[in-house]
């Protein structure tokens, strides 16, 4: 079968932003508990993400995870 010949009319689209939130999750292996800490962040860093919407407190984990594993990768 062609791509042509799929009938899509029962998927809702899918659009850029809907996609930006998506999460991958390699190996779907059990996502761990978060911790919850205080942490101290300069103002304007913090209201910068906040304007970012809905779950920036999951984006500054992303990027401290990928901050962290470069940083193991580098050592190794």
């Amino acid at each position: 079968m062609r791509d042509d010949g799929i009938d899509y009319s029962d998927i809702p689209p899918v659009s850029p932003e809907m996609f930006a939130r998506g999460v991958l999750r390699r190996g779907l292996k059990p996502v761990p508990r978060k911790q919850q800490l205080t942490l101290r962040i300069d103002a304007d860093v913090v209201e910068w993400y906040k304007a970012q919407g809905l779950g920036y407190q999951t984006r500054i984990n992303a990027l401290l995870r990928a901050y962290m594993e470069e940083s193991r990768k580098a050592r190794a």
